[in-house]
């Protein structure tokens, strides 16, 4: 690998970071809401499916009375 100079690599660190766009406001609130709204309906999701399969293994041995 070529070796280059720190003031050449800070110039391409420069240029590269002007290529970055950023996402808007907007962009970054809609995109939270979203991943939130997932973790919420996920976690709903798996603490139903395990009381279901608590009672069910709980019928299955006789623990369920």
């Amino acid at each position: 690998m070529a070796s280059i100079s720190p003031f050449e690599f800070l110039q391409q660190v420069r240029a590269e970071g002007t290529k970055v766009v950023w996402p808007t406001r907007r962009e970054t609130l809609v995109t939270t809401m979203m991943v939130v709204t997932m973790a919420v309906f996920a976690s709903l999701f798996f603490l139903l499916s395990d009381q279901i399969f608590s009672r069910l293994i709980g019928l299955i041995l006789g623990l369920g009375r």
